[in-house]
C-alpha cells in the first residue's frame, strides 16, 4: 500500500510515546497472546489474578500442623481442662465431658512420647488403663477407691512422660517449633503428675492439706497447689499439714527450681546462639 506523504512510518520498536494524558492509539497497545484451543476443546476461562480461589485452600493444613507437633497438642488440652474445670466440675455431664478431655491429653501425652523406647508398654500398662480410670473419675469423684487407684495410675504415667519430654528436649543442639510446645508441655505435665500424688496422699492419709474450708480438696485445689508450689509463687491458700504431704511438697519445690534453671535456661541460650548465627 502506498505511504501517506507526512505520516512517517516507524518500526515497532522505535515509535514515539503519546503525550501525556492522552490514549495511545490502537495500533500501539501491546495486546496479550491468545493461544487457540485444541479443536474440540473448549476454552477455559482462568480466574483473574490475585483472586482467591476456593478449591486452593487447604483445610487438612491444621490438623497436619498439629499431628506434626503432639507437645502442642498435648499442651492445649492440658489448658482447656483447666479453663473448663471451673464451669464443668460441678455437674455429672461436665466431669464426663472434662474426662473426655483428659483422655485427649492422655492421647497426646502417648503421641508425644513415641519417639522414646518402651513406649509400647508404657501405653500398655500405664496408658490404657490411665485413660479409663480418667473417665471413671470424672463421673464418680466422690469414690475413694477409683480416685485412688486413678491417681496411682496417673502419677507414674505422666512423670513418664515428662522425663521422655526432657530426653526429647535435650537429644540435640538444635531447636524446633515442637520444642518450645514441648517445654510448657513437659511443666504442666510434671504439675498435673504431682496433682495425683497429692490426690493419692490425701486418699492414703486423711487431713493432709489444709484450708480455710476445710481438709477435703478437689482434685482441680490439688492441681492449684501443685501449680502455685511448682512455679515458687507460693499463692495457693492450701497448706500441707501432714508430714506425708509436706515432704511431697518439698520434693515438687526442688524439682520446680530445678526445671527453670535447666530447661529454660537451656532453651533461652541455644535460642541466642542460633539468632546470633
Amino acid at each position: 500500500m502506498p505511504v501517506r506523504s507526512g505520516a512517517p512510518r516507524w518500526p515497532p520498536s522505535v515509535r514515539p510515546a503519546p503525550p501525556p494524558g492522552r490514549r495511545p492509539p490502537r495500533s500501539h497497545r501491546v495486546l496479550p497472546r491468545r493461544e487457540p484451543s485444541p479443536a474440540g476443546r473448549p476454552r477455559v476461562a482462568h480466574p483473574p489474578v490475585g483472586s482467591r480461589c476456593l478449591d486452593s485452600v487447604d483445610v487438612t493444613r491444621p490438623i497436619q500442623h498439629l499431628t506434626a507437633h503432639p507437645s502442642a497438642m498435648l499442651l492445649g488440652a492440658q489448658l482447656l481442662q483447666v479453663l473448663a474445670w471451673p464451669f464443668l466440675g460441678g455437674s455429672t455431664i461436665g466431669g464426663a465431658f472434662l474426662g473426655v478431655i483428659g483422655m485427649l491429653a492422655v492421647g497426646s501425652a502417648v503421641l508425644a512420647v513415641r519417639r522414646t523406647p518402651h513406649v509400647s508398654r508404657v501405653v500398655l500398662f500405664l496408658g490404657a488403663p490411665t485413660i479409663v480410670f480418667t473417665l471413671l473419675e470424672a463421673v464418680f469423684s466422690d469414690n475413694d477407691a477409683i480416685v485412688l487407684v486413678s491417681g496411682l495410675l496417673h502419677a507414674p504415667f505422666y512423670f513418664y512422660v515428662s522425663y521422655a519430654m526432657l530426653r526429647y528436649l535435650f537429644h540435640d543442639d538444635e531447636i524446633t517449633t515442637d520444642e518450645y510446645y514441648a517445654t510448657g508441655a513437659a511443666f504442666t505435665v510434671v504439675a498435673w503428675a504431682f496433682a495425683y500424688l497429692f490426690a493419692v496422699v490425701q486418699v492414703v492419709w486423711p487431713n493432709s492439706f489444709t484450708n480455710a474450708g476445710g481438709f477435703d480438696h478437689s482434685w482441680f485445689e490439688l492441681l492449684y497447689l501443685s501449680f502455685s508450689t511448682l512455679t515458687s509463687v507460693g499463692l495457693s491458700d492450701i497448706v500441707a499439714v501432714g508430714e506425708e504431704a509436706r515432704a511431697v511438697l518439698m520434693v515438687e519445690m526442688m524439682v520446680g527450681v530445678f526445671y527453670i534453671a535447666m530447661v529454660v535456661a537451656r532453651m533461652v541460650g541455644l535460642t541466642m546462639m542460633r539468632h546470633r548465627r
